[in-house]
């Protein structure tokens, strides 16, 4: 039995986008493998937060991962902030982490803003993108602490969609670091797991923006806990294009998006479904896409309904993980503090 590591961090509701890129493949995976699934908030605190809102916001993303069909008998859920082990981890595999390493990293720049100035180039002046300085080393160094999570549980497996991948091929390059540093075969090199063809989820008002939680306006994504109306009005405000037919085209991204939604939840081929519409309209094909999106909601967030009513028992969920979680960590950071001489 292969171990299973991955996790989403506990910022705002949880939307589509997480559910299926992430949280609906998960239910299988428990019933084949040693499961370790983690809310992991040190992760979300290099952007501000809340901080009454951001506990809250860890016990809200338990009581979804349980709503959705996590079974805490098969799987360890656990806070990643209750493992100390992680940061300690973290600060050990930085010491080998190269900067130019990170500075290969995507999400970096994508998540600091950048800035245009101009500098001079001999006697010319030039545009030159420059980080803004008020971007934090949490975020600069999140990659290593990514891997850390991961190889604290000498993970074998981590489900990971598009965004991710390179944060995987980090750790991969982080984990041979070490080994090769101490001459010490420790570290496994976990391998992706892409377990079923979900294409990525888009915002609903920018069909070439990710759905995401940070997305200022509430209309671009599904949350899983929105009422049957406010799905029908978010579904309705969908952003689409001015072409008269329905078609499964790339160069049109937010019906492809909508598509792709369609065809994920109605287990049906999404090209079917285009023919299906083709003539249909928008009007006919959102109404449709938003009672189906209903429909299959309906079981998770009655759930969910109820989970929140017992937050005890979420604790409690939360309190088994932390131990189950840290008899792994203890033993491997041992371990590691053994082979780097600490």
């Amino acid at each position: 039995m292969k171990t299973v590591f991955s996790g989403i961090q506990p910022t705002g509701n949880l939307h589509l986008g997480n559910y299926l890129g992430s949280i609906r493949n998960w239910i299988d995976l428990q019933d084949k493998h040693n499961c370790i699934f983690g809310v992991m908030n040190l992760h979300a605190i290099t952007l501000p937060q809340d901080p009454k809102a951001l506990q809250q916001n860890v016990l809200d993303a338990a009581a979804v991962y349980l709503a959705c069909g996590l079974n805490p008998k098969k799987s360890t859920i656990f806070v990643q902030s209750d493992v100390a082990e992680h940061v300690e981890m973290a600060w050990i595999l930085g010491t080998l982490t190269p900067l130019g390493w990170l500075n290969r990293m995507t999400q970096f720049k994508e998540k600091t803003k950048q800035k245009t100035v101009q500098v001079m180039q001999g006697l010319s002046r030039v545009n030159q993108v420059v980080q803004d300085e008020s971007a934090n080393l949490g975020l600069y160094s999140y990659p290593v602490l990514m891997a850390s999570d991961i190889l604290l549980y000498k993970a074998d497996l981590v489900p990971v969609g598009e965004d991710q991948k390179q944060h995987l091929e980090l750790t991969r390059d982080i984990a041979g670091a070490f080994n090769r540093r101490f001459k010490n075969e420790y570290f496994k090199l976990p391998e992706p797991m892409i377990l079923k063809e979900v294409k990525r989820i888009m915002s609903l008002q920018d069909g070439n923006k990710k759905m995401s939680k940070s997305d200022e306006s509430d209309l671009s994504r599904i949350n899983l806990n929105d009422s049957s109306d406010l799905i029908l009005k978010k579904i309705k405000k969908a952003k689409t294009d001015s072409q008269a037919t329905i078609t499964y085209d790339e160069n049109r991204p937010e019906i492809y998006n909508l598509l792709n939604i369609f065809a994920t939840f109605a287990n049906k081929d999404p090209q079917l479904i285009a023919a299906e519409y083709e003539t249909a309209g928008n009007g006919k094909f959102k109404t449709d896409l938003a009672e189906l999106l209903v429909e299959k909601l309906r079981p998770i967030q009655e759930n969910l309904s109820n989970f929140k009513k017992d937050q005890s028992y979420i604790k409690q969920v939360l309190r088994d993980g932390k131990l189950k979680a840290q008899e792994i960590a203890v033993n491997t950071r041992r371990e590691v503090f053994e082979i780097v001489g600490l």
